[in-house]
């Protein structure tokens, strides 16, 4: 048998069959195959995506540019933003192009991307995008990267809230190949009703890889046959005022566009049924996966479920809630339980349809509290298998359990003892990389004290840094200028790295001048993202043009500190009056700036050692003739220091051995 032709271009080229993919790399793929579907329609259209990185897409960018050409050759574009409010924008403007002559495609579908908090920012631009509407062959997908359990964020995160304020669409896919399916759905749902759409994607789901159908024709997406369209349709419009006119099309027809939509195309099924049904488990996305586990883990297959009366029903639409699927699945039950992370939107929902619904088939619902007011799904945290399982068992007790079911319990609750036992007093302190120019960017004087910000050096609060407080990114150390006017404190410094301050935390520096704050800005140029992965900045910026740009907006004084001060000569470009210093000088410097009056900026150079390592084994960097070893030997039994460590650093050049130090 021959084998089959694979390779590592297959994740982005295959156009059927199976190909082996991560979340990422499924993403990625998603404007790929749309384009595939419309020239396929006869359609010449034309995707963009932009958006700021951040986890769990924080190689969305990166995994773009290993693509090469491909993107280009497939007519998408994409397009970093500078930060995540402004590349909605420019999304928005994608929508806009065939409300003017001289359009060169049918339309331009988009796919904006963002962690949670970048979703927060860019409220106002969905809000005002989102009434706009998209184009009938365009489309927008959001996709909201959302940290549940604060793994790499300042605060665990739901989106979900934010959409159904911006009354957009919320998708909320299980594995691999739902980011697949639900991507398209979600371009098709946009352009259907016009509507911007917003597809959840967490760690669990984009940091996996799976086996999955990449077939570009695989989904048959349907047009709903029982939506009554407006005679002037849906889709974004060039002169859309007075405001009252679009908001009587959104709240009458989109939101009920986007329901007919899920409706006819099924993003809400039955996946567990029975005869005799009972009890129903409502659930969606990262839940449902946990679902399934914890029914695994009572020992109920599909089979045993069905013989019991247990149904169970997953939502891939979860805002808004799709009335007749649901009714029409709680029919016949006693009781409902609902199972999702954090804030309850489903249940909420539910109980909505359910209250004006037929009170004689109208079952109890459960979800985040039970009966009797117990927190039996906490919003806080992130839900486990093993919590859903004990509930699951305790809601069917009354009519059915057996020796497995509590068998399986009493292993739970003995795992559970075992793990909340005594635990070592071992810490380990998160802590800067080796190398890491935070290492002295954000030491202190003794007696003086900083302002935390957004970025790597975040750590400095965990260490004995001086370094206290924090903000949102992109305003670092505004929260000292409503503390100055009350305080003998005196000066603040402001760790600011330079990824977000071309992101953002130029505004806060601003914002000083404004205050004639005194406070010194700290603004780390580590030349990389290094927090993300060591991608660049999203446009033109150098020591010499933050001089400028800082100089311009009034600072009071600038210096430059650098590990390599002589690469900057006469002609650097630097702004009038800025002095460069070698790192050495570090602590006498941030002495002088104190006694400043006003806002100063000390802009510390220096690359991040882990970037310097990726541009060294790609020949982007010179490898330093020099070395370091560190050997540690046992000392011989005999003599006065017997069994003690001999340590002998010893540093070689190309030429051979320069020096040696030994230490006891």
């Amino acid at each position: 048998m021959a084998l089959a032709h694979v390779s590592l271009d297959d994740k982005y080229t295959l156009d059927s069959g199976r190909a082996y993919l991560t979340g990422s790399q499924a993403l990625i793929r998603l404007p790929l195959m749309q384009r595939r579907r419309d020239v396929a329609a006869d359609l010449n259209t034309a995707g963009y995506v932009s958006g700021y990185r951040g986890s769990p897409l924080a190689n969305i960018d990166r995994e773009i540019w290993r693509t090469g050409s491909l993107f280009d050759d497939n007519h998408v574009r994409f397009q970093p933003g500078l930060n995540e409010d402004l590349a909605a924008t420019a999304i928005w403007g994608t929508q806009q192009v065939n409300l003017f002559p001289g359009a060169r495609y049918d339309g331009v579908f988009a796919m904006w991307y963002g962690k949670a908090p970048g979703v927060d920012r860019t409220g106002d631009a969905f809000r005002h995008a989102n009434m706009a509407g998209t184009a009938p062959n365009g489309g927008v997908l959001v996709l909201a990267g959302d940290d549940h359990g604060a793994k790499s964020s300042t605060f665990p995160s739901q989106s979900d809230y934010l959409f159904m304020h911006a009354e957009i669409p919320v998708l909320n896919p299980a594995n691999v190949q739902e980011l697949l399916d639900f991507g398209l759905y979600g371009w098709a749902l946009s352009r259907f009703s016009g509507l911007w759409v917003a597809m959840k994607t967490i760690t669990e789901t984009v940091d996996s890889s799976a086996s999955v159908h990449v077939d570009t024709h695989r989904l048959a997406i349907v047009r709903p046959d029982d939506f009554e369209m407006p005679p002037d349709g849906l889709h974004i419009r060039l002169h859309d005022w007075p405001p009252l006119g679009a908001e009587i099309r959104f709240q009458r027809y989109k939101v009920y566009a986007a329901l007919a939509f899920a409706r006819a195309n099924g993003l809400d099924r039955t996946v567990i049924d029975s005869r005799d049904r009972r009890f129903g488990i409502v659930t969606t996305g990262k839940s449902y996966l946990d679902v399934m586990q914890a029914l695994e883990d009572l020992g109920i297959d599909e089979a045993l479920a069905a013989d019991i009366g247990l149904c169970v029903y997953k939502v891939g639409m979860v805002w808004p809630l799709e009335r007749e699927g649901i009714r029409e699945f709680c029919e016949g039950l006693d009781e409902v339980l609902v199972v999702e992370e954090k804030r309850a939107v489903i249940e909420n929902q539910l109980k909505e349809q359910l209250y004006n619904w037929r009170e004689d088939v109208r079952p109890r619902v459960i979800g985040k509290f039970d009966e009797a007011g117990d927190w039996i799904l906490p919003s806080a945290g992130e839900l486990t298998p093993a919590r859903i399982a004990r509930v699951i068992a305790d809601r069917i007790d009354r009519f059915y359990t057996s020796t497995h079911i509590r068998d399986r319990l009493a292993f739970l609750d003995a795992k559970e003892r075992t793990m909340a036992g005594p635990l070592p007093e071992i810490t380990r302190q998160p802590y800067f990389c080796s190398g890491c120019p935070h290492n002295t960017s954000t030491r202190l004087p003794e007696g003086l004290q900083a302002v935390a910000g957004i970025g790597c050096h975040i750590m400095a609060m965990w260490m004995d840094r001086s370094s206290d407080t924090y903000t949102h990114m992109g305003a670092e150390g505004t929260n000292w200028i409503g503390m100055e006017p009350f305080t003998d404190i005196g000066h603040r410094f402001v760790n600011l790295g330079d990824g977000t301050y071309y992101h953002s935390g130029i505004l806060a520096i601003r914002a000083a001048v404004a205050a004639q704050s005194t406070v010194t800005y700290k603004i780390l140029y580590n030349d990389a993202v290094a927090m993300t992965g060591g991608q660049p900045t999203d446009g033109p910026l150098d020591v010499p043009m933050v001089t400028r740009q800082v100089a311009a907006e009034g600072v009071n004084r600038i210096c430059v500190v650098s590990d390599e001060p002589e690469k900057y000569g006469i002609g650097s470009g630097f702004a009038p009056g800025v002095t460069v210093h070698h790192r050495d000088e570090m602590d006498r410097l941030q002495r002088d700036l104190r006694t400043v009056q006003g806002p100063t900026v000390l802009i510390y150079d220096q690359t991040c050692a882990a970037e310097k390592r990726r541009r060294r084994k790609r020949g982007l960097m010179p490898d330093p003739p020099k070395r370091a070893f560190i050997v540690i030997v046992r000392l011989p039994s005999d003599g006065a220091d017997a069994g003690a460590a001999a340590i002998q650093i010893t540093t070689c050049s190309n030429s051979g051995l320069i020096t040696r130090f030994d230490m006891r």
